[in-house]
């Protein structure tokens, strides 16, 4: 009886496993198969069926529902093999990779970004290189930035220096010219991994002035000397993928799983928490763990925080940066 029972129990959970995994093939030859939409329906529908026809036809049933799966492992095996590419028909805000050389304490940053806008669709190209001394690094902050739905956020990293800079770095898609973002494509291979290196005043300005969103600005508390240890991380990453492109995944290697990545590997991580998936809650996160001001009560914090009209007033102004800044907590150091 027991025997039967469990045997019951794999089977139910095996079969639950091939038909997601049916599932997951027909969206990727869908998405990421022929440009043709009748060949890759009709791929998709001979994968379901030859599961199904080795699901019923071979026996005894476990055996059948291991057959099964041999679609989908030669699906995935194809899917793995699709290489992403530095060169195609970039946007224009996404068309150059930015590279950073290091000289003593020094950065040399090529193609920092620092558009200005008349829309979000209208604006003057301006790519630049620009030098920071990394000892003048006084600290990190992260932006947060709603454009609808509360539970997710996009995040932004942007580094503090004492002589009044600060560098941004957003972990975005890559899109081709014409190419929108949709959050169900972006589980499969269809954007590469960009990380925009840029002026605050380009990137969040852009959210705020003219996207609509609502942005939040933080001060992490960490040391001078781990702050800088996290933008050479970053800008690692950012030299790996000028040479060596990578592929963009809403769950595995998104805006926040990528910064949770680099703050492992300054030996700063914390344990995986559900809000760094649903990290419209992030702040709350970064709030119990004492990572952010937590002087006052954290809805006070976050109202202080919201810096949407402060940067809607501060527009193209030069001193951006220090005037959305204004009324913010201090929270400096480990």
């Amino acid at each position: 009886m027991v025997r039967r029972v469990l045997r019951l129990i794999v089977t139910v959970v095996l079969s639950a496993i091939v038909l997601a995994g049916v599932a997951w093939g027909a969206l990727a030859l869908w998405f990421d198969g022929p440009h043709s939409r009748v060949l890759a329906a009709t791929l998709c529908v001979a994968m379901g069926l030859t599961s199904v026809l080795l699901a019923t036809r071979v026996r005894p049933s476990l055996r059948g529902l291991l057959a099964a799966s041999l679609p989908v492992v030669l699906v995935a095996a194809w899917w793995a093999s699709i290489a992403p590419s530095n060169s195609r028909d970039w946007s224009p805000d996404v068309a150059r990779t930015a590279q950073a050389a290091f000289h003593d304490s020094s950065v040399t940053i090529q193609n920092v970004r620092n558009f200005m806008y008349r829309s979000e669709t209208d604006y003057d190209e301006h790519w630049e290189t620009r030098t920071y001394n990394r000892d003048r690094i006084r600290g990190v902050d992260l932006f947060l930035s709603f454009w609808g739905p509360t539970q997710i956020a996009h995040t932004i990293a942007s580094w503090d220096f004492d002589d009044g800079q600060h560098l941004a770095i957003s972990i975005e898609t890559r899109k081709e010219k014409g190419e929108s973002y949709s959050a169900v494509r972006g589980f499969f291979r269809q954007y590469e991994l960009y990380y925009v290196v840029a002026d605050e005043r380009d990137l969040v300005g852009l959210r705020t002035n003219y996207r609509g969103e609502q942005v939040y600005l933080y001060h992490i508390r960490a040391s001078a000397s781990q702050a800088r240890a996290l933008l050479i991380d970053y800008l690692n990453e950012v030299n790996h993928l000028a040479e060596h492109p990578e592929w963009y995944n809403a769950l595995t290697q998104n805006c926040t799983t990528a910064i949770r990545g680099h703050v492992q590997h300054i030996g700063a991580g914390g344990r995986l928490d559900w809000r760094l998936l649903a990290n419209g809650h992030l702040d709350e996160l970064l709030y119990e763990r004492g990572q952010i001001d937590t002087r006052a009560p954290f809805e006070e914090l976050r109202a202080r925080s919201n810096i949407t009209e402060r940067a809607k007033a501060a527009g193209d102004s030069a001193d951006f940066s220090a005037r959305i800044r204004q009324g913010l907590p201090e929270a400096r150091g480990s």
